[in-house]
């Protein structure tokens, strides 16, 4: 799979080099978002504020929809240069190293400004620095989203409503191990074949953000959305060490800054575009449940056990520390 992954990439760089040869570096970015996703538009800013700030010395090019493969390839082909640049969900890492499963537990945090400081904050720091271990250098965080449960069963309003729901998940194992805890019938499956699987009954529901629920479609085919905020998660944008050490202490700068401004300006659309999406959600004849925090409260404290398992997963060091992170965010 992964050759077949590397052919693509190579077609992709070469003409990707063809139309840029005047720029004195290329590089190139791969994503699994569609281009209407507000990442995707944060990386666009990203590409605008790196060739204007490089004087045109830095050519950016993006590669939305999983066109450079799916993200555990993609970060295969960071890792070994082959790629300049990708931006995966935060979960992938842990592959590598499960200190990275701690960032996108289930109720980790009770709101996404908590997490934005601990992600912006020392814990957050530490943990990207854990990334030049796998031959990466990690750029920052982006949203990705505040995950919701959407099913043609019933609403959600409390743990016991998901008992026995098939529900589509992403194959990140503490994902799969919170919906089974909750008494659902977790079910992985790759995200393109969402849309049929609810369609078709094969599935009773799914879990994303609202940006995604909308942007692809899904309220066509579900009956009922709760507000059940599980999971907050998040991308790592991530560029090669061989690529990263290749520029001068300017052009390094210059794409840490970028990128911050990119987060900024991701935040911006975030925020503008929330209660839209759910209006939209709504005028498809969705019934929206938006639960009260003492409602998603239940669903935490059912979770606990999941949290505390993946402790000896995460490693012991790197979970109390990404806590005590949380607990003082919580209390500033």
């Amino acid at each position: 799979m992964f050759k077949k992954t590397s052919l693509a990439l190579g077609a992709a760089f070469t003409l990707g080099f063809a139309l840029s040869a005047s720029a004195g570096t290329v590089i190139k970015i791969g994503h699994g978002a569609s281009e209407t996703f507000h990442m995707h538009r944060a990386m666009l800013k990203f590409e605008e504020l790196v060739e204007a700030g490089s004087g045109g010395e830095i050519d950016v090019q993006i590669f939305p929809s999983s066109q450079m493969g799916p993200d555990r390839e993609m970060i295969e082909g960071v890792q070994t240069g082959v790629l300049e640049m990708a931006i995966p969900p935060s979960s992938f890492f842990a592959g590598w190293d499960p200190a990275f499963a701690v960032v996108e537990l289930p109720y980790m945090y009770a709101s996404k400004n908590i997490a934005f400081k601990v992600l912006e904050g020392e814990a957050g720091d530490s943990m990207i620095a854990r990334l030049d271990k796998q031959g990466l250098v990690g750029l920052g965080w982006l949203e990705l989203g505040v995950r919701n449960v959407t099913n043609n069963v019933r609403p959600i309003a409390s743990p016991e409503d998901l008992e026995g729901v098939k529900l589509r998940t992403m194959k990140v194992p503490a994902h799969v191990a919170t919906f089974e805890t909750l008494g659902a019938n977790p079910t992985p499956m790759n995200f393109g074949e969402v849309y049929s699987a609810l369609q078709q009954g094969v599935i009773d529901g799914q879990e994303n953000p609202l940006a995604i629920i909308t942007s692809q479609r899904f309220y066509e085919v579900q009956k009922h959305l709760s507000t059940t905020g599980h999971v907050f998660a998040v991308y790592i944008p991530v560029i090669s060490q061989m690529a990263f050490n290749g520029l001068s202490a300017d052009h390094q700068q210059l794409l840490r800054d970028s990128m911050a401004a990119a987060g900024a300006y991701q935040q911006e659309l975030v925020s503008s575009e929330d209660a839209e999406q759910l209006e939209t959600i709504r005028a498809a004849g969705v019934e929206v449940l938006e639960l009260t925090a003492e409602q998603r409260q239940a669903f935490a404290d059912k979770t606990e056990s999941v949290r505390l398992q993946y402790r000896d997963e995460v490693g012991a060091e790197a979970y109390d520390a990404w806590v005590a992170a949380v607990a003082a965010a919580s209390a500033s």
